[in-house]
């Protein structure tokens, strides 16, 4: 199953309102591609809804799907962006994700999801 799947929604409880949801997940785990270590992430999501809303633990299993994932950090932090988006079709939407030091380096990958006219 792609993480794409797991993520489910509900309705907006006030779509006639902007409002800024942000959820932080501060377990993200995936795998460096290069050497097969884990990589350690705080993942917000910010976002304002349209229609939809994503459900919190579809989220979490979602981001959990992540953990024997090799890739780089610019690679997850825009398919999450691109994955969300896509379910969500919000507003605005923007994936910061902070990644912990390893090898002297932190890095914070920011991901902006534009809605499609």
């Amino acid at each position: 199953m792609s993480q794409a799947k797991i993520l489910e929604t509900f309705p907006n409880p006030a779509p006639r309102r902007d409002y800024v949801i942000e959820h932080t997940h501060h377990e993200f785990t995936s795998l460096c591609p290069m050497t097969g270590h884990p990589d350690f992430a705080d993942i917000t999501v910010r976002y304002v809804a349209d229609k939809k809303c994503v459900e919190l633990k579809s989220l979490k299993l979602y981001f959990h799907a992540y953990r024997n994932e090799g890739m780089f950090f610019e690679a997850a932090t825009n398919r999450i962006c691109d994955d969300l988006g896509a379910a969500l079709k919000p507003r605005s939407l923007a994936i910061i994700a902070k990644w912990k030091a390893r090898g002297g380096f932190s890095s914070v990958v920011t991901a902006e999801w534009k809605k499609r006219a």
